[in-house]
């Protein structure tokens, strides 16, 4: 279950209403570095989530979280939108706030939602659920939330150099702060589990025997002169999950060039391809 209590998270002020900004912040909800995307993505994760319930637990409460995070970003969209032009006159007004439609401002926070937060980006697109990632495998999952909040945390930052507001400055600082805690948890959490040398590779319930293990640490170069690429800590030395070495090699062909035959009848062809 899920509760509420009308309260947010964390304090939401706007000293300057900025519709622009306004507009900014709504790829904070519903683009696809947003808390919608992470919202979701830990919710079905924990909905998957089988093994320890910790992990579940870890997964709801974040979501929850997240949650709370849509709140007061869509509450810092409607402060911002305060004044915002509705009208012709408006919006061709000389003052920054009527001239916002002309400098940015999107038109659907005035034609489709009165001036409020949508389940958008900041170009209006709606968020529609394509980059929710929940494997069912605990260790991926971890793994691609250590992402979402890397990719959530370089949003923040990009807004909070966006604006000159003190308090959406001190929000933004808030939800920077939690991205920093959320890298860290799942990082932590990837470490419950084993650690590199225990997780990876990625289901470690396939035994490494079976695949093609002259191919599983090579860094294979794809140069048309044959010259070997840029050497790394990826190219050479012990594999991150101590399984291997890794080793560079060109790579040759290995198959023959396909020959998918001769097209069906029925299937909409040319006479040619028959």
């Amino acid at each position: 279950m899920f509760y509420t209590d009308g309260k947010l998270q964390y304090p939401v002020r706007v000293e300057t209403p900025d519709p622009v900004f306004a507009r900014a912040l709504q790829q904070a909800i519903g683009g696809v570095e947003g808390e919608i995307r992470v919202a979701m993505q830990y919710f079905f994760q924990a909905m998957g989530a089988r093994g320890n319930p910790k992990f579940r637990d870890l997964l709801l409460n974040t979501a929850t979280e997240e949650l709370g995070h849509i709140e007061m970003l869509a509450t810092a969209v409607a402060l911002n939108l305060e004044g915002a032009p509705v009208g012709e006159q408006e919006r061709v007004a000389a003052d920054p706030v009527g001239g916002s439609i002309l400098n940015g401002m999107t038109m659907k926070h005035v034609l489709s939602s009165g001036l409020s937060a949508m389940p958008v980006d900041s170009d209006g697109v709606p968020f529609d659920m394509s980059h929710i990632y929940a494997s069912g495998n605990i260790a991926a999952d971890m793994t691609a939330n250590v992402t979402a909040e890397s990719t959530g945390r370089v949003l923040a930052v990009r807004l909070y150099n966006m604006t000159n507001d003190p308090g959406m400055k001190d929000m933004l600082q808030f939800l920077i702060a939690r991205d920093t805690m959320h890298q860290n948890q799942w990082l932590a959490a990837l470490e419950e589990l084993g650690g590199a040398t225990e997780v990876f590779p990625i289901p470690n319930s396939h035994p490494q025997s079976e695949e093609k293990q002259e191919f599983s640490y090579s860094y294979l170069g794809f140069k048309n002169d044959g010259s070997e690429p840029a050497p790394g800590r990826w190219s050479e030395g012990q594999s991150i999950d101590g399984n291997g070495t890794f080793e560079t090699r060109n790579m040759e062909p290995q198959g023959e060039e396909p020959n998918l035959g001769r097209a069906r009848p029925g299937t909409g062809a040319q006479a040619e391809q028959l």
